[in-house]
Order: structure tokens, then C-alpha cells, then sequence
């Protein structure tokens, strides 16, 4: 058996990963690169393989940092099935085609440039008709049924506690040398007690590992903090009269933050102030979530059966048309505005952005983690003048980060789950994190008395 690892090595973003086992190749996830524009354009367009060789390929969830490049993957040969869980696919259905629709607005801009230049276009990386084919060739299985993958490999979901419908991978491999083990990819985990989704389900006697390590070297503060964060910001914002911009990936985030100003609305606590989503995105994607309760935690289950919608509270408005996307720059009066992208690297974030980031009386609340390169990034480290759609614009506005509403699970969180797995672990590999969070958690790991851990470096092959 062979592993070889093709993306989100040595970072947070286009997870991608190798399986030869059997004589066949499985691919786990086929993510979208995000970062500097010409390298990731460039990667993400020249997959590490033929496509045409992969056999099957296993998605764990939809974001797309692990979803996105899959129409590439079908454009450029592959035609064999993409499984996935039922939300999973629902969510798929409009997230891919939006990734499609930003891919082809990118590159008619930079094509504008070009062609001035005496340049030959880019052809963009895919289009809805790859999107299309490749929703055809996805097969959805739900959590806990065992499925045959490829000779001598079984596939099970386990809820990962992630996002709707995100998923640990286990495969049950009996090979004619190495016998039976159990290998582990746990996508992106979630958080015990997070608002709105089930815990992620522990996994026993598991004997190789592959695990994300996003915050493999911090913690996150108790949700208590979160709110009286959230609070405080929303009360700048109404006694400055000014702006509170919120950039919040469509799916998981933009949904527990508005869980979270339910319950401060419930309870009193929020502001008389209108709260815009401006993502047609999250606003399908808020659809996809009350179609499938069945994934809530207790709570949020309850609540909805007592008729109260976890999502819901006055003053807010979904925004779907462009036009009313453009007037909210120019509404009086303080409000807040959740947009699309989560890393400020395309979507409607970037035109409230423009308009705002000078303002020193508004406020940019980053919720979650930020990949290196991204625009959301340089604004976490301070920066002073950032470029959007190429003008220059003067950061002036307060840039605050709220790490707890993250739903991946932290170092206690990652920690806590390997040691639930029963002390089988023969071989792990952290992956989908910076160096420094994967060098702490494989420390971690070791001193919980792990033998082989590795963090691999892109394009590392390991022989198991």
C-alpha cells in the first residue's frame, strides 16, 4: 500500500490525497488550492496524475478547499464514481457550480488584461457543464453503511462533526501480504459541543492515520466568549454608527453565526441593528441545512421542533439580487453584513470591503482561519493598504479575529480524538495545516506514545 500526498501538505487548503492499495488508486478529496493567484492557478489547473488512472474517488465534505477542483479532475478524464454523503451532495449541487461561475469571472477579468497585453487567454479551470458531469458521477451513501469500494476495501462514513454532512473516512483493508488494517482519514473534524451539528463519532481500532491538524498547536475559547465578543462588537458598531462586515464561508460558518445572534436575540442581548447575508450561496445553503435536521445535536433539534428556527430573528435579511448587493454600501445607519468568501478571496465580501476597509469606525470580524496569501490573511497581520480588484484601498477599519466560532476541533479536541481511537495506531500523518500546527500536534501525538508520526511535505509518498 501506498499513500501519496498531493495537497493540503504543509497547508490548510486543496486537500488531496493517494490511496494505492489492491492494484487500484483512490483518491481522497480533490480540493481547490487557495493563495498567491499564478500559483494556484497553476497547480490547481495541473493535477500530480493522469485522471483517467484513478478508480474511485472518496469525498469527505463539501467545502471547497476539499471539494472544489473535482470538475477539473472529471474535465481532464476521470469518469469513474464520486461518493459522498446525502447533505454532502446536496450541498455540492450549487457550491460547485458557484466555484464554476467565480472561475469564469476570474479569468475574464485577467483574459481583459491580457488581451491588451497581446497575450493569449486562459481558459478557465472548468465551467457548469463539467460541474454538471461531475454531479452525475456522484453516488451519495449515508453514515455507518458499509460499502465495497475496490477489491479487499470497504468504505464506512462516520459524522465528523464538521459541517453538514461532513465525514470521517474508514477503510478496512485486507491485503494478501499485509492482512487487515484500518485506515482513518478524518476530513476536517468538528468540535464537541458546537452549536447546530452532532459531535463527531469516535472511531475504534484504527491502525494508520490520516488527520487534519488546522489548530494542532492552540485553543479555542468557550462559546461563552464568543457571544460576549459578538456582543460588544455589535455595540460599537450601533454607537459609531457604522458597519460590522463579516467575511463567512456559505457553508458551516455563516450558519453558526447566525445560530449565535439567535440566541443573543433570544436572550435580549442583540442590538436593534439589520443583519444582511449578502451570499446567494449561504442563503441555499441555509436551505440545505433545514432540510436535514436529522443531522442537529440535541439542542438544535429541539429547538426547531419547538418551532423556533435556529437561523431566524428580526432584522435579518437574505440578499440574493446584485443590485440590492450594491445599495447595502450606501445604506444609512449602522448594520451588519455576513458575505461570501470566508478568506476574502472572491464573492461579494470584496465589494463591501472596498467600500469599508476605510473606515475607522467599521469593523472586520475574521471568524475563522485564514490560509497564507489569502487577503484575509494579510488584514489578521495588520495590514495597512490591501488590493482589491486591483485599486489600492487604506485599511483603516478595526480588523478583529474570532477563532472560537472555527468548527474544527482544536488541539485538546484532536488529541481527545486519537486517544478514543484504542492505542492501535501503527503510522500517522498529519496533514491540512502550517508547519507549526502540525509539528506541535505530531509532538502531541508522540508523547501519547505514537512511534511513527509524520507531517508530509506536498508530493511525499510513504510505502505502509
Amino acid at each position: 500500500m501506498k499513500i501519496h500526498f498531493h495537497g493540503a501538505a504543509g497547508t490548510v487548503t486543496g486537500s488531496m490525497h493517494l490511496l494505492e492499495v489492491n492494484g487500484k488508486r483512490i483518491l481522497l478529496e480533490c480540493g481547490l488550492l487557495q493563495g498567491k493567484r499564478k500559483e494556484t492557478f497553476e497547480r490547481n489547473r495541473n493535477l500530480p496524475f493522469e485522471p483517467s488512472t484513478i478508480d474511485i474517488c472518496i469525498l469527505s465534505h463539501a467545502h471547497i478547499d476539499h471539494s472544489g477542483n473535482l470538475p477539473s479532475l472529471v474535465k481532464r478524464g476521470y469518469r469513474g464514481r464520486i461518493l459522498v454523503t446525502p447533505p454532502t451532495f446536496d450541498l455540492c449541487g450549487f457550491m460547485l457550480l458557484d466555484s464554476a461561475y467565480l472561475q469564469e469571472k476570474d479569468v475574464y477579468f485577467v483574459n481583459k488584461r491580457r488581451k491588451k497585453q497581446g497575450k493569449s487567454p486562459f481558459e478557465p479551470l472548468y465551467g457548469g457543464e463539467d460541474v454538471h458531469r461531475t454531479l452525475r458521477q456522484m453516488d451519495s451513501i449515508p453514515y455507518e453503511k458499509r460499502t465495497e469500494v475496490a477489491p479487499g476495501v470497504t468504505l464506512t462514513y462516520r459524522d465528523a462533526g464538521h459541517i453538514l454532512g461532513s465525514a470521517t473516512v474508514i477503510l478496512d483493508i485486507e491485503e494478501e501480504k499485509a492482512g487487515k488494517r484500518r485506515l482513518l482519514f478524518t476530513g476536517d473534524l468538528g468540535r464537541k459541543g458546537a452549536p447546530i451539528i452532532a459531535d463527531p463519532v469516535p472511531v475504534n481500532d484504527v491502525d494508520l492515520l490520516v488527520i487534519e491538524g488546522t489548530y494542532g498547536d492552540r485553543l479555542h475559547p468557550a462559546r461563552s466568549d464568543i457571544k460576549k465578543k459578538l456582543r460588544e462588537l455589535c455595540a460599537h458598531i450601533l454607537d459609531h454608527n457604522s458597519r460590522l462586515l463579516i467575511p463567512a464561508f456559505a457553508v458551516g460558518r455563516t450558519q453558526q453565526i447566525l445560530y449565535h445572534m439567535n440566541e443573543l436575540h433570544a436572550e435580549g442581548l442583540l442590538p436593534p441593528i439589520p443583519v444582511y447575508v449578502d451570499s446567494p450561496m449561504a442563503s441555499k445553503a441555509t436551505e440545505v441545512y433545514e432540510n436535514h435536521p436529522e443531522a442537529y445535536d440535541r439542542a438544535a433539534y429541539e429547538q426547531l421542533r419547538k418551532g423556533d428556527h435556529p437561523f431566524s430573528f428580526p432584522r435579518l435579511r437574505f440578499i440574493a439580487d446584485v443590485e440590492e448587493s450594491k445599495k447595502l454600501n450606501w445604506t444609512k445607519g449602522p448594520s451588519i453584513v455576513i458575505s461570501a468568501s470566508g478568506m476574502c478571496e472572491g464573492g461579494r465580501i470584496l465589494h463591501h470591503l472596498a467600500h469599508g476597509l476605510d473606515n475607522p469606525d467599521n469593523i472586520v470580524l475574521i471568524p475563522g482561519f485564514q490560509a497564507e496569501h489569502t487577503l484575509g490573511r494579510r488584514l489578521v497581520e495588520g495590514a495597512t493598504r490591501v488590493s482589491i480588484y486591483g485599486e489600492e484601498v487604506d485599511v483603516r477599519a478595526r480588523v478583529v479575529s474570532i477563532r472560537g466560532l472555527s468548527a474544527h476541533a482544536d488541539r485538546d479536541g484532536l488529541l481527545e480524538f486519537v486517544g478514543e481511537m484504542g492505542g492501535k495506531i501503527a503510522h500517522a500523518f498529519v496533514v491540512h495545516c502550517e508547519p507549526g500546527p502540525g509539528k506541535a500536534l505530531a509532538d502531541g501525538m508522540r508523547e501519547m506514545g505514537l512511534k511513527e508520526v509524520d507531517v508530509p511535505v506536498l508530493h511525499q509518498t510513504f510505502e505502509l
